[in-house]
């Protein structure tokens, strides 16, 4: 029963399941929205949240990936200025005994990059992975101050 009016077709939706995820795909009559391993990896590469923040030192990036160690991780630089953050999640194996209600964890390969700027030092780039978190800090040329000349006031009219 559709509590919800749909005017995109017969979708069902039952607002009073809180775990319900069914929601509407406008691409799901697409070619490659059939395709289970588009999906996955889609899926995957969406929920790869990164911040990125910038300090007076340096370029901070914050990457959430739970359940991933440092060896599943790669962190590159590519073209001189661009920061690859990638990896893989594992499918979890089947057992034939195993009944799955519910999937939602996504697995799958992962791929973030980001354009540094001019002000980033490349070749002091780190890395630190502590509780799923991945933590990428790009320290910063210091800004070079402006030369003030001050002129003696016999000069100026």
């Amino acid at each position: 029963m559709s509590l919800i009016p749909s005017f995109f077709g017969s979708h069902q939706s039952n607002i009073l399941d809180p775990f319900s995820l069914e929601i509407w795909d406008p691409f799901k009559d697409f070619p490659f929205s059939s395709e289970p391993q588009f999906a996955r990896e889609t899926s995957a590469l969406v929920n790869t949240r990164v911040d990125w923040k910038e300090t007076p030192e340096a370029h901070v990036f914050k990457a959430d990936l739970p359940g991933l160690n440092k060896k599943e991780v790669k962190v590159e630089v590519e073209d001189d200025r661009v920061l690859q953050i990638s990896g893989e999640r594992k499918v979890e194996k089947e057992e034939k005994k195993d009944t799955w209600h519910r999937v939602e964890r996504s697995s799958g390969k992962f791929l973030r990059r980001f354009r540094l700027p001019e002000n980033a030092k490349m070749d002091q780039i780190k890395a630190a992975m502590e509780n799923g978190v991945l933590t990428v800090t790009v320290p910063k040329v210091e800004a070079k101050k402006p030369d003030v000349k001050s002129f003696p006031r016999r000069l100026i009219q």
